[in-house]
């Protein structure tokens, strides 16, 4: 009988034991992130610079967070492939459990994983994917990057500005370039402007010979794009040079997309001239965007200059870690959205801001034109809209 009170009491810490095991457990595991992104094929730069930003985030500021290591996981949508984008956030979800969705180069792998991240309440965090409506389509997204109608509007406001009143426009046939078409059109013809021809072109592989063309024929003051970064950027440049529009006295003016960072090295001295509207340089003067700079070609050997889908990564990073210090560690969706609503976050790129009501950027949109420093070709920025929200919705 004496050795009752003993038992009882090993029984009621055992219990203890059991129920505390599972929190102990909680707090020691891993924040899973789930990275999806094309790191091969056509696209295959947008996933390895976004692996490129995590790498510098991590290297300047650690892979532990709130007391719980960061774990991330790649996925390879081999994109713009949206069922694989969906199958491999229902694997992520499902098999490999992760707390967290991130990545997303294209617009219409992110529409195929937000009813995901809705259904499973997790948080999901766009480093790139620029269609306006994405942030709508479920209560867990939350853009780190930009929106096309937010970098497309102010071109059109500069261009009026200072007299040029004949466009032709010229982008990729998916969401962002018809946001992209929309806004610059909105905008310039509400400032007198005239479009003269609007043309569309393939994602995948377009033959770009027969629209440089009509652009010729359409004698425009200018030509205003949107095409993804990357090798459609550098053939189209290649096109305009070799049909000589610009001797024929038209002027480009575009995205920042088309005078990516990381390629702009490679296309030459035809992008000399080009002006721009965007959300980050690598020829950005801050001392924040330095550090990056650093940190990017240290994590990163031989990789080349850093675009804005690294920064935006490094961002994503950097939202990811101040909502999980605002909510201990835990990463519930609601919780861990109402930590991202109204972040402020000092960037490579200036000043950002989570909007609380849309869970889109809040972003300076510079000017920019391609010039060359040291030798080497950049886009120098020259002007600037402060305070740009989206303004597809």
């Amino acid at each position: 009988m004496i050795f009752r009170p003993l038992r009882r009491a090993m029984l009621a810490c055992g219990a203890l034991a059991v129920f505390a095991s599972p929190l102990a457990s909680h707090a020691a595991d891993p924040v899973k992130i789930g990275l999806i992104a094309p790191f091969s094929g056509s696209f295959a730069d947008y996933g390895k610079q976004m692996e490129g930003g995590i790498k510098a985030w991590q290297k300047l500021h650690g892979d532990t967070v709130a007391g719980r290591k960061i774990q991330i996981i790649m996925k390879d949508t081999t994109g713009p492939v949206p069922d694989v984008a969906k199958r491999l956030a229902q694997e992520l979800v499902v098999r490999d459990k992760v707390d967290i969705l991130a990545g997303f180069g294209l617009t219409p792998e992110a529409l195929a994983v937000a009813p995901i991240a809705e259904q499973a309440k997790k948080p999901m965090v766009i480093f790139n994917a620029a269609s306006s409506v994405i942030t709508t389509k479920s209560n867990y997204i939350a853009r780190v990057s930009m929106t096309l109608p937010q970098i497309s509007a102010p071109m059109a406001t500069w261009a009026v500005r200072n007299n040029i009143r004949k466009v032709v426009t010229l982008v990729a046939d998916y969401a962002p370039g018809i946001d992209a078409e929309t806004a610059f059109k909105t905008n310039f013809l509400g400032g007198g402007g005239q479009i003269v021809e609007s043309i569309r072109v393939p994602l995948r592989n377009p033959e770009f010979a027969p629209f440089i063309q009509r652009i010729k024929d359409a004698r425009p003051e200018a030509v205003f794009l949107f095409l993804p970064a990357g090798e459609q950027g550098v053939a189209f440049m290649k096109g305009f040079r070799e049909r000589g529009l610009s001797e024929a006295g038209i002027r480009v003016i575009a995205t920042g997309d088309l005078t990516d960072d990381h390629v702009l090295p490679a296309m030459g001295d035809a992008t000399l001239g080009v002006i721009t509207s965007f959300h980050y340089s690598a020829a950005h003067d801050s001392k924040e965007n330095k550090a990056f700079l650093k940190a990017f070609a240290e994590a990163n050997p031989g990789a080349g200059r850093p675009n804005f889908m690294a920064v935006a990564a490094f961002d994503g990073m950097g939202a990811i870690y101040e909502a999980l210090k605002k909510t201990n560690g835990v990463t519930d969706g609601d919780k861990f959205l109402a930590a991202l609503k109204g972040m402020k976050l000092q960037s490579p790129r200036g000043g950002i801001t989570i909007d609380s009501a849309t869970r889109d950027v809040i972003q300076t949109v510079y000017i920019r034109k391609v010039e060359k420093i040291n030798g080497e070709l950049y886009n120098v920025e020259f002007d600037k809209f402060e305070g740009v929200k989206d303004s597809g919705k």
